[in-house]
């Protein structure tokens, strides 16, 4: 009996203290703050970090640090590409689940969800072969968003400079 109340004590807290995050969808448009482009992206409790599509990767120098210029598919046209540019913070080695390990950089990347501008870092993955190019990891969301898994597109990317 005392094990059930205390269960019930903390699932009570954990609603007290999510009253006050978003709501947000499975799917939602996200903005990538610096570049002002909205992509269609995957929140997704089960990873850790976010990560981001990104086409013909090039490491290069800028103020003696290490930086990383790519691309990502225009949602406005398939056929189209806008370049991005971020310091690169760490590379980060992936084991799949099929034993072969992946390196991969990671930026920081600001992102627009909903009416909150989040920044977290974000590996840079070749996506294409999946449905959304931006996947949304809990270090984005933590303290931040709750996803209703049976909800999309719940809000729309609304970060205007003055609420800031």
């Amino acid at each position: 009996m005392l094990l059930g109340l205390a269960v019930q004590t903390q699932s009570a807290a954990a609603h007290e203290s999510g009253a006050s995050l978003a709501i947000l969808g499975v799917v939602e448009n996200v903005l990538i703050a610096e570049e002002g482009v909205a992509l269609e992206a995957r929140m997704d409790t089960g990873a850790t970090s976010s990560s981001l599509n990104a086409l013909n990767k090039e490491r290069f120098e800028r103020d003696g640090e290490d930086w990383i210029r790519f691309e990502i598919i225009d949602p406005e046209d398939e056929d189209a590409r806008i370049t991005l540019e971020r310091p690169i913070e760490r590379i980060v080695r992936i084991r799949r689940h099929s034993g072969d390990s992946q390196e991969r950089p990671v930026v920081r990347m600001e992102f627009c969800i909903g009416d909150q501008l989040l920044t977290a870092d974000t590996s840079l993955i070749d996506r294409t072969a999946l449905t959304y190019q931006a996947l949304i990891g809990r270090s984005h969301m933590a303290g931040h968003i709750l996803v209703d898994s049976g909800e999309e597109h719940l809000r729309a990317p609304n970060c205007a400079a003055d609420d800031q």
